[in-house]
């Protein structure tokens, strides 16, 4: 076995996985939106605060996903093992 196929392949193994993670913020993300929507249904004067704290924490949610996505680039277009 070629060891530069295999560290290739688990490469890009590694990488698809890692774009697992933009499953978990997209999600969030949705729900939190859905979430802030019904809570200002309920009490419309508390929009500002609702939507500071909604931008807030998708902003934080998203990091997550971008986390995941540069991992994924380096693991496809950086030689691992200067393979």
């Amino acid at each position: 076995m070629d060891p530069k196929a295999f560290v290739a392949g688990m490469s890009a193994l590694g990488a698809g996985m890692a774009m697992i993670a933009g499953l978990g913020p997209g999600i969030g993300e949705g729900y939190a939106a859905g979430q802030a929507c019904s809570a200002i249904g309920r009490q419309p004067e508390s929009q500002g605060k609702v939507t500071s704290t909604l931008i807030l924490g998708c902003a934080l949610a998203e990091t997550t996903g971008l986390y995941g996505l540069v991992v994924a680039i380096i693991l496809m277009f950086v030689k691992p093992f200067g393979a």
